[in-house]
């Protein structure tokens, strides 16, 4: 098995997260924990503009530069289990995004369960969109360059937008930026078990997030939870899939891409065997992980400029 790069495993285990699974373990207060721990934290990455805005939704709108016009746009969807997450703990990652994509940043607060379960995310996500193919001239973007980028249960939310403004009359996007995302599918998934109690995401949390979001569910998932089980994928922006060895999403995220090369999608899958779940949250922190995140970045910004 790969192992994980020294500096972050130290840090991992100095600091494990709080397992959503645990007896007694209250995701509300969890996410208050991580809204209050992020708050302390002075941002390191500087960029020209930060605006929270109301759109349909609540956002965060980050720009490179005050005044620039015509820049990419990426709507972007934070993970935390579709329970915990937001503005407050995904800023610096954003941060990263605007400033090395050179691109406006859409932050989107969406709601969470439990008090919001599926598809409440969808929706508010979903509707941001136009929003932003509207009025990306007036936060300085270009409305034909548009894409969407998440990170876990953000990058899950992220592949279902990209479906939806491929059925729903756009806007049309130029690509789709998915780090270690949740996608469903059909069939066995070995990380599932190889990974049940991996450093940052175990699979009893996977369990434990999804019956807080979609528990209410029964039968087959809709498309618009599990993104691999849509019947065409086809048509679908070209796509970066991040993934690492110590998840237990890793089998189905690289699923999903070779379902999306297989219809036709242009998609790169990039394994990072040193690192975990989470990675890009620990880009201030670690230099690996920031490393890793500049080449997803990378994918990024060259997609826009397509």
């Amino acid at each position: 098995m790969p192992q994980i790069d020294p500096e972050l495993a130290q840090f991992v285990a100095a600091f494990p997260p709080v397992r959503v699974s645990a007896p007694g373990v209250d995701v509300v207060e969890v996410r208050d924990d991580l809204n209050r721990r992020w708050q302390r934290m002075t941002p390191v990455v500087q960029v020209g503009e930060v605006t929270d805005m109301t759109t349909p939704v609540p956002v965060r709108v980050y720009q490179p530069a005050r005044g620039a016009v015509g820049l990419p746009v990426v709507v972007f969807l934070h993970g935390g289990g579709w329970c915990t997450g937001g503005p407050v703990t995904h800023d610096d990652l954003c941060r990263r995004i605007c400033r090395s994509a050179q691109a406006v940043v859409v932050a989107v607060d969406y709601r969470l369960a439990p008090e919001h379960p599926f598809p409440a995310a969808v929706d508010d996500s979903f509707a941001v969109l136009p929003w932003v193919g509207e009025h990306a001239a007036e936060i300085g973007g270009d409305p034909t360059r548009i894409a969407v980028a998440g990170d876990s249960a953000g990058g899950n939310l992220a592949a279902v937008l990209a479906l939806l403004a491929r059925d729903q009359g756009g806007p049309a996007l130029r690509f789709q930026l998915l780090l270690y995302p949740s996608t469903g599918g059909v069939g066995e998934f070995p990380s599932r078990a190889e990974n049940a109690d991996a450093p940052v995401l175990s699979t009893p949390d996977i369990e434990a997030f999804l019956r807080h979001y979609a528990g209410h569910l029964d039968g087959e998932p809709p498309a618009t939870l599990a993104p691999a089980l849509a019947p065409d994928l086809s048509g679908l922006p070209p796509t970066f899939i991040a993934t690492v060895w110590r998840d237990p999403l890793r089998d189905e995220a690289e699923a999903y891409g070779r379902l999306l090369t297989a219809a036709g999608v242009p998609t790169e899958v990039v394994r990072f065997d040193h690192l975990v779940h989470s990675f890009a949250s620990y880009a201030p922190l670690i230099p690996a992980a920031s490393d890793a995140l500049e080449q997803c970045i990378s994918a990024l910004r060259k997609g826009l400029l397509r």
